[in-house]
C-alpha cells in the first residue's frame, strides 16, 4: 500500500483595500493590522506616494496655452482701466469731468445735508433708536451714538471707544456683510437649481466644490458640459486668477472713491456708499429718508448672512450635506433631523 500525502496548498493572503482618509484621493490603510506587517505597510506608503504625487499633479494640470489664457483673461479689467486712464480718450474723460465736478461736488454737499436730516428723522438713528436689549435696562456706551447703520448699542468689548477705530471696524463690518451675501447666494442657488433638476453640477454642494478641484475633476458653469474657463485649471491656478482680479477692487478699495476719476467717473458718496450711476443704477439714494433706511435692512441682512455661514460651517462638518439638503430633510421630519439627534 502506498500512503500519498497531499499538502494544502497555502491561500494567497488578499491585499488590504485602501480606505478613504484625507484630502485629494489620498488613502490609507495603516489601521489594519495584516500578518505581514512590512509588506503590508510598504505597500500602504507606496500606495499613498502614488496618490499624493498625483494629487500634487492636480494642483496645476493646464497646458502653457490655458494656462495663458486664463492669466490674461483675469489681468484684463485692471490692466483696461489703467490702459483708457492713460489714452488720449483718458485725458478726454478726466477733462470732462473737471468741467461738470464742482457741480457735482455741491450736489453731494447739499445730499449729504439732506441725509444727515433724514437721520434725525429716521427712527433707526439717535437716541431713541432700537437697542439690542431692548426694554431691558442697560447702561449703554456713551460713544455709540446712533449716528451709523445698525447701531443698537453693542460694544461689549469696547472696540469702538477709538472713533478712528470704530470707523475701521465699520467698515470692514460692510465689506464682510456684503460678501456673506453674495456667498450665501453662491452656496444656495447651485444646489437648489441640481434638486430641482434645472442645471445638473459636477457638484453642486458648496464645500466639496474645493474638494473636487484638490481631486482633480473639471468644474463646468452651470453644468454646461465644456463651458468653463478656470474650472478646468488646478487649484493653484485659479488661486493666482482670483488674486489677479482682486488686484482692481482692492486698489479702488485703498485709493477711495477717487480711484475711478482718471476715467472720467466721479462718485458722489464715500467709500461704503459710493453712490453714482455706477454703484446706484437704481437710483436708491434719491430718497434720503428711505436711503437711510435701506442701510439699516442691508446691515442687518448682511450680519444674519454671517451668522448663515457659521451655520453652512457647522451643517457641513457635522452632516456633510449642503444647507438646502439640510432643510429639507429637517422640514420632513423635524423630530429625527435636527441638531440634537446629531450630535446624540
Amino acid at each position: 500500500m502506498e500512503l500519498v500525502v497531499i499538502r494544502p496548498q497555502p491561500q494567497p493572503q488578499p491585499q488590504p483595500q485602501p480606505q478613504p482618509h484625507g484630502l485629494g484621493g489620498v488613502w490609507s490603510s495603516w489601521h489594519r493590522k495584516p500578518k505581514n506587517p512590512f509588506s503590508s505597510y510598504s505597500y500602504s506608503y507606496s500606495y499613498n506616494y502614488n496618490n499624493r504625487a498625483k494629487a500634487k499633479t492636480n494642483v496645476c494640470k493646464a497646458s502653457w496655452q490655458e494656462l495663458v489664457g486664463v492669466l490674461v483673461f483675469s489681468a484684463i479689467p485692471f490692466t483696461a482701466v489703467k490702459a483708457i486712464a492713460n489714452s488720449p480718450l483718458g485725458e478726454s474723460l478726466q477733462r470732462r469731468l473737471l468741467e461738470r465736478k464742482k457741480f457735482a461736488v455741491d450736489n453731494s454737499a447739499n445730499f449729504r445735508a439732506l441725509a444727515q436730516k433724514a437721520r434725525q428723522q429716521s427712527l433707526w438713528y439717535g437716541e431713541d433708536r432700537p437697542r439690542w436689549l431692548g426694554p431691558i435696562p442697560y447702561d449703554y456706551p456713551p460713544y455709540l451714538t446712533g449716528q451709523v447703520a445698525g447701531d443698537y448699542g453693542f460694544d461689549i468689548a469696547g472696540l469702538s471707544k477709538d472713533p478712528i477705530a470704530f470707523q475701521k471696524y465699520f467698515n470692514f463690518e460692510i465689506l464682510h456683510a456684503r460678501w456673506a451675501m453674495l456667498a450665501s447666494l453662491g452656496a444656495l442657488i447651485p444646489e437648489i437649481l441640481d434638486l430641482l433638476g434645472a442645471f445638473h453640477f459636477t457638484e453642486p454642494v458648496w464645500w466639496r466644490v474645493g474638494y473636487s478641484k484638490l481631486k482633480g475633476d473639471t468644474l463646468d458653469y452651470l453644468g454646461i458640459p465644456g463651458l468653463h474657463l478656470a474650472g478646468s485649471q488646478g487649484v493653484l491656478v485659479i488661486a493666482i486668477c482670483q488674486a489677479i482680479l482682486m488686484v482692481g477692487p482692492e486698489y479702488a478699495r485703498y485709493c477711495g472713491i477717487e480711484a475711478l476719476e482718471p476715467l472720467g467717473i466721479y462718485l458722489p458718496g464715500d467709500i461704503n456708499y459710493p453712490g453714482g450711476a455706477l454703484f446706484d443704477p437704481l437710483n436708491l439714494s434719491k430718497d434720503p429718508l428711505a436711503f437711510e433706511e435701506l442701510k439699516v435692512k442691508e446691515i442687518k441682512n448682511g450680519r444674519l448672512a454671517m451668522i448663515a455661514w457659521l451655520g453652512f460651517y457647522a451643517q457641513a462638518a457635522f452632516t456633510g450635506k449642503g444647507p438646502v439638503q439640510n432643510l429639507i430633510e429637517h422640514v420632513s421630519d423635524p423630530f429625527h433631523n435636527n441638531i440634537f439627534q446629531i450630535l446624540n
